[in-house]
């Protein structure tokens, strides 16, 4: 693995899953100090050289994913968070059709229950079939993509958050918006 994939994999799992761990504390929308940030990497990983704001940066721009945002001396996790109830998206209308990759043997579990967001706060849907493949792909050689009716479920009132420019995010989603190939 490369080191910025390493670095990337723990600043997700600080920020998505287990600040308490690093000592970090997220405010509503999942921001916390850059600095503290970085020390707490530092800390927690014994990185050499140990972590900068620049090598952060470019962790960020070299990842082929929008995973982080850096604003006003404080960094997130766009999306992928486990911590039920503390980070809140802003509510959008996304666009008519999304997708969603899945492996062949969740199929029958979706048909029945929809998309739950099983051990993360939120369901993730792509804006294309490639992202989803990729998705879709962590956990099945031949992903299953999923269409769904956004149009049909937004005016049945199922909210929808923005993730970032790629990942939209909602609660759960009822099969019957969902098309099944």
């Amino acid at each position: 693995m490369n080191e910025d994939v390493y670095i990337s994999k723990k600043m997700s799992y600080a920020l998505r899953h287990n600040p308490q761990k690093y000592g970090l504390q997220l405010d509503q929308y999942g921001y916390t100090d850059i600095h503290s940030f970085i020390d707490a990497l530092n800390r927690v990983h014994h990185i050499t050289p140990p972590i900068t704001i620049e090598r952060i940066k470019m962790v960020m721009e070299h990842s082929n994913k929008e995973r982080f945002k850096i604003k006003n001396g404080k960094i997130c996790a766009l999306y992928g968070h486990s911590i039920s109830g503390i980070i809140s998206h802003r509510q959008a209308t996304p666009p008519d059709i999304l997708y969603h990759g899945t492996a062949r043997r969740f199929i029958p579990s979706i048909k029945k229950l929809g998309l739950l967001p099983m051990k993360r706060q939120y369901v993730h849907l792509s804006t294309d079939i490639p992202m989803a493949r990729q998705v879709g792909g962590r956990h099945d050689s031949h992903p299953v993509i999923l269409r769904i009716n956004t149009k049909v479920a937004v005016a049945n009132g199922i909210k929808f958050y923005v993730g970032n420019d790629e990942v939209w995010l909602c609660d759960e989603l009822p099969a019957e918006y969902i098309e099944f190939p």
